[in-house]
């Protein structure tokens, strides 16, 4: 037999989730639109020094933006059921391809760029860069398609409340 989520938890988790995934989101929507294409405006020498730098800021709060995203819409497949959980547990995915993708795709050209920064770039640095960008935008997209399925969920909720079970222990 299940027994009803106490009502205030999914609506907080749902708050919780929806905030870190558009948090997330909306960071790397701000890196692919207005910074990336900056790095392009200015000499290599510049951006490779701020590229550099922007990691070094970015690393801890986007590590606990990606956790706390994950970690909320987990929670939130946990206490729903139906096609309310499917989302969830899609956004789920798609937070943890986002880290996936930076930390095996973006992460490992991460020192590359810092050696660049203070010595001399390699003959192949514009593919390498190239490669990151890419990495960049699949991370972007997972983190919107995370942000995009809570948004549909929220929408549900509100349009069909019903209550969220989770199993008896």
């Amino acid at each position: 037999m299940a027994k009803a989520v106490p009502h205030t938890l999914v609506p907080a988790t749902r708050t919780l989730a929806l905030l870190s995934s558009g948090l997330l989101a909306g960071a790397f929507a701000y890196g692919a639109v207005n910074v990336a294409p900056t790095f392009e405006a200015v000499p290599l020498d510049v951006r490779l020094t701020f590229h550099s730098a922007l990691m070094r800021m970015n690393g801890p709060v986007m590590q606990s933006a990606m956790a706390l995203a994950f970690l909320s819409t987990l929670a939130l497949t946990v206490q729903l059921r139906g096609p309310l959980r499917l989302l969830a547990g899609c956004a789920s995915a798609m937070t943890v391809a986002t880290f996936l993708v930076t930390r095996f795709g973006n992460v490992p050209i991460h020192p590359q760029i810092e050696a660049w920064a203070v010595g001399t770039p390699a003959a192949d640095h514009a593919e390498i860069l190239a490669r990151w960008g890419t990495f960049n935008l699949i991370r972007t997209g997972t983190a919107l398609a995370a942000f995009v399925l809570l948004l549909v969920l929220v929408d549900r909720t509100i349009r069909h409340p019903a209550p969220a079970v989770v199993p008896a222990p």
